[in-house]
């Protein structure tokens, strides 16, 4: 089964997730949606120093929004804050240096942020992609903590602040790899079966998918969306799936096509009157299961990652 999901996906990848699928796609684009100012709207982007994050801060600031950086290294942060005000003549760029895959770190991050801060929209967009399993300091494997934890503690976190604003939304960066994974709340630390990077990876991002769908139902306040940016050539990608990357080559996206729907979902009016809880791609809601997948998960699986998530938040608060 996982092999038909496998190649089910690399196929629709080909067709949907290139730069041409991103040119045939951005045909239906309305160009006026992102036509908007943002002054007086406070964003907050994860992993904002490069790729993808970098390409969503910096249009978000050109077109006046306050913006909230949050990345793990302050050296190469500092140098993309530094750009996006030379840039786009913004200067409201804040940067926060906090470590995801440390649950201790994030939640005294919130508590610091809302005595000085609003937001409107949080953009959960860091991701990690580690090969080999890892574990951090608490013990806890290293794609997990930062991909599921990470956000589960900083949306959770947030959230109050957020139903506080006009319009609040979080957009949170899937992947469409999510789509040959079924959710497993049994290992959620890839501790029971051989260690594969890119599966573990995938399956965060499943996790992420209910994860959204979940909250939408919980907080109608709050607009939550996740999504597909397509297959982007970015460092993080370079540097984790070179072979991806070499076999893509050319094909792949940029960074500002595969930042197109961060900032549609974040920006755009239209964007805000679609079903919250949704998974999008090209500006477009789509399905979370390829036909026949069977990666459907039941609620009781669903609120064992949930319990599970809450437990482990709770513990290092």
């Amino acid at each position: 089964m996982l092999l038909y999901r496998s190649a089910a996906w690399f196929a629709k990848g080909l067709r949907e997730y290139t730069k041409s699928g991103y040119e045939s796609a951005s045909k239906d684009f309305i160009p006026d949606d992102l036509e908007v100012q943002v002054p007086g709207r406070a964003f907050m982007v994860t992993g904002g120093n490069s790729g993808i994050g970098k390409a969503t801060a910096f249009e978000i600031a050109k077109r006046g929004g306050t913006v909230h950086l949050v990345c793990r290294d302050q050296n190469r942060a500092e140098g993309a804050r530094g750009e996006i005000i030379r840039e786009s003549g913004n200067q409201n760029i804040f940067l926060h240096i906090v470590d995801l895959s440390d649950p201790k770190t994030v939640w005294k991050f919130v508590e610091n942020f809302k005595q000085e801060h609003t937001l409107n929209v949080l953009i959960n967009n860091a991701g990690c992609m580690v090969n080999e399993r890892e574990l951090t300091e608490d013990g806890l494997e290293k794609n997990f903590a930062t991909n599921t934890l990470g956000v589960y503690v900083l949306t959770t976190a947030l959230i109050p602040v957020l139903e506080k604003e006009h319009d609040p939304r979080v957009i949170t960066v899937s992947s469409g790899g999510m789509l040959v994974q079924k959710l497993n709340a049994d290992d959620l630390q890839s501790e029971r079966a051989a260690f594969d990077g890119t599966m573990v990876y995938a399956q965060n991002k499943r996790q992420q998918v209910v994860l959204t769908e979940r909250w939408a139902r919980a907080h109608p306040a709050v607009h939550f969306s996740c999504m597909h940016p397509g297959w982007v050539d970015t460092p993080g990608v370079r540097s984790s799936m070179p072979g991806f990357h070499a076999r893509l080559g050319a094909r792949l996206r940029s960074e500002a096509q595969g930042a197109d729907t961060v900032l549609w979902l974040a920006l755009a009016p239209t964007a805000a009157v679609r079903p919250s809880g949704r998974f999008f791609q090209d500006r477009k809601p789509v399905p979370t299961h390829l036909p026949f997948a069977r990666t459907s998960s039941s609620p009781a699986e669903e609120e064992k990652l949930i319990e599970i998530l809450e437990e482990l938040a709770q513990r290092f608060k």
